[in-house]
Parts: structure tokens; sequence; C-alpha cells
């Protein structure tokens, strides 16, 4: 993990998150309901959108992200305990969760089938998995150019791979796919699942 990218992150975000990220941050989160996990919290961007949880267990691997999540952690509507854990180790016990959220961390867990099996061991039967992901586009010449732009990208974004196919792993993990909503001709996904 870098020290320039969660430094850089908000800022880098910012034009994103006025373009439409934040409305769909907003609209997806609150869907969460109950005790909720979130992986990946990073900075914290989402906690201000939560209203329906009971609590909010958040987990982020990076030390620096979390270190500037605790002030979002603070303002938030619902209390919000945060974790330096990494998604392929919950530290949670089974059957924990009525809701998992996840919005642009699935690009960077190392282990991202580990990380899937782990939602599903700590989710209560019938849990909701809400995820907001950019991932491997289906046209051949944007896919490709993700393929080639990666390792670069990889080295440069902390672990980012611009080519995953998170909906193809989240429908071989085992999740029932409820729902799949494009943005910006299907590079960035809101998959809406559920622990079956």
């Amino acid at each position: 993990m870098g020290t320039w990218f969660p430094k850089f992150y908000d800022p880098l975000m910012k034009p994103l998150e006025k373009m439409g990220f934040d409305k769909v941050r907003k609209e997806l989160i609150a869907k969460a309901e109950g005790r909720v996990l979130e992986v990946g919290s990073g900075t914290g961007a989402n906690f201000r959108h939560y209203r329906k949880a009971v609590e909010v267990d958040a987990t982020e691997p990076n030390p620096l992200m979390l270190k500037q999540s605790i002030k979002q952690a603070e303002k938030s509507y619902v209390p919000v305990v945060l974790y330096p854990a990494k998604a392929e180790e919950l530290p949670f016990p089974d059957k924990t969760f009525d809701t998992v959220t996840a919005t642009l961390v699935f690009c960077t867990i190392p282990e991202p089938e580990k990380a899937l099996q782990e939602i599903r061991r700590v989710c209560k039967q019938g849990a909701k998995i809400l995820l907001f992901e950019h991932v491997r586009m289906n046209g051949k010449l944007a896919g490709k150019t993700q393929d080639l732009l990666t390792p670069i990208w990889k080295k440069a974004f902390d672990g980012c791979h611009l080519n995953r196919n998170t909906l193809e792993l989240v429908k071989r993990s085992g999740l029932i796919v409820l729902d799949v909503t494009s943005y910006s001709g299907g590079l960035f996904l809101v998959i809406e699942c559920v622990n079956g």
C-alpha cells in the first residue's frame, strides 16, 4: 500500500463524485438495513448516506485511509465502528450481518474470491449485498485497452485492477444476483445480491 494514494484519493475522486458517483452511493447505501458491514470503507465517503442501518462495522486495511475516515464516522447519522481488517480475513462471527456494502473496492482486493466467501460467511441467510464497482468492459477495444493499462495502473493506483470482472466473480461466489445497473457504458456497475 502506497502513502501518496490515500492522501490524494478524495481530491482525485471529487470530480467523479460531482458527476454522479455521490448520487449512486446515496441511492445504493439507502438500501442498507439492520446491522451493516462496509468492506473497504476507504476515507468514509459512504458514511453520511446510512439512514436505516442500526450500526455500521467498516473495514479498511489501509491505515492512512482508515485514519482519514474517522472524521466521517464521527459525523455519521448512525454509529460507525472502524476495523483495520482485510476483506479476505473479516474479524466477525458467522451470520452476523443483515447487509454488506462495498463501493469501488473490489478492484483493489488481492484475493476477491476469498473476500466474497468471507462476505457470505459473515452474512445472514438472505442478507443483502450492495456493490458499486468499476469492471472490465464488454467491448473488444475497451476491454483490451483496460487489459493493456492494468499493469501500469495497478502500480500507480494502489493495486487497482482496471480489468477485473467483478460481476462474474460475484456470480461464481454463490451469491444470488438480483439486479445489475450499468453506468458509463458498462464501466461501472451497481450489483445487488442476496446471500442464498
